[in-house]
């Protein structure tokens, strides 16, 4: 997923998979949606319910989907219509430029919805909070890279736009592998620190959840869009690309299943980990313990003492003092350097 200027409204038109026009005004679509041998794309980009209830009316669009793309957190699916089919797909984005020390989630989201038309696509974007939302241009390159499969209708354009968001969740699944690996480095370090490796772990698996929830449904909405084109007899030209498609998305689907396994390991065995490292420290400590306890308790039984130097004096008390003091500092550096306090 990338970020740009995002234009409100776009348009182009194709006519025998060859462009015919571009950013044509919007009441000209209906026109061209009727006209033989014609595919549209319509972008609208946040638009308002007034604007989007208008064009519902002027394309025959379901009121439920209209409300589906004006509601908030709605899910990744593929609902058929009388007259369309609506998609509702989300491209991500995983920014490695945060604060280390951040607890907040770098996966950032941008919904697309899409409404499925016999002679051309309608997409609507909306950015989550903090995202600059979905840019187009590479859904535009790969339509005009591959102009010649454009002349097999909308499957083209819904291939092109959904091959470009699969791959922006392959790009966000991949940078949180190599996420979870450098925590996997990590755990053996005995120069990391456990708090931030208990940070990024939390913030990872965080990550993960968010992206699993967009990432798996895709897997039923790239299969309601083959079973469409079955049913209604598409070119087999495009069988090739869409079983790509589903093969993309069925790895996507298995990566991120084998990351929860990954994260969960990481956290068990940091967990463990710790535990190893604080009978490493109670061992250590008991045996000096011992060691100092044996003559203690010798020079205790005895009742021994032996005159210090200063004693009797003022400055004696002063010095022993500054002795305790400046013992216990230098114990209490060591302990929090080798992470025991």
């Amino acid at each position: 997923m990338t970020t740009g200027t995002q234009e409100p409204v776009r348009t182009r038109l194709w006519r025998q998979g060859r462009l015919a026009a571009t950013d044509f005004p919007l009441a000209e679509v209906s026109d061209y949606l009727e006209e033989d041998g014609a595919l549209v794309w319509l972008d609208l980009c946040d638009p308002d319910h007034a604007q989007l209830c208008e064009l519902a009316e002027e394309l025959t669009l379901d009121q439920h989907a209209v409300e589906d793309v004006l509601a908030h957190a709605e899910r990744t699916k593929a609902t058929r219509y009388a007259h369309h089919t609506f998609l509702t797909v989300y491209a991500t984005r995983l920014t490695v430029d945060a604060p280390p020390d951040s607890l907040g989630s770098r996966l950032h989201t941008s919904r697309v919805s899409v409404f499925v038309l016999p002679r051309g696509i309608v997409t609507v974007r909306r950015a989550d909070a903090g995202s600059a939302g979905f840019d187009m241009e590479e859904v535009l390159r790969r339509w005009d890279d591959n102009s010649d499969l454009l002349q097999h209708g909308t499957a083209a354009l819904l291939h092109g736009l959904l091959d470009v968001i699969v791959d922006g969740q392959f790009d966000a699944i991949q940078s949180l592998d190599d996420t979870i690996e450098d925590l996997e480095e990590g755990l053996f370090d005995d120069r990391a620190q456990t708090r931030v490796i208990q940070r990024h772990t939390y913030r990872a698996r965080k990550e993960l959840v968010e992206l699993r929830r967009v990432v798996l449904p895709m897997r039923e909405v790239v299969t309601a869009v083959m079973r469409h084109r079955e049913e209604h007899g598409n070119s087999v030209a495009l069988d090739g690309w869409y079983a790509d498609l589903y093969d993309h998305v069925i790895r996507a689907t298995e990566w991120t299943e084998s990351l929860r396994d990954m994260v969960t390991t990481v956290f068990e065995t940091n967990l463990s980990l710790q535990d190893a490292r604080l009978n490493t420290v109670m061992k250590k400590l008991t045996g000096w313990a011992a060691i100092i306890a044996v003559p203690t308790a010798v020079t205790g039984w005895y009742g021994q003492n032996v005159p210090y130097p200063g004693f009797g004096h003022n400055g004696g008390v002063v010095s022993s003092a500054v002795v305790i003091v400046g013992a216990a500092a230098l114990l209490y550096v060591v302990f929090k350097r080798r992470g025991w306090l």
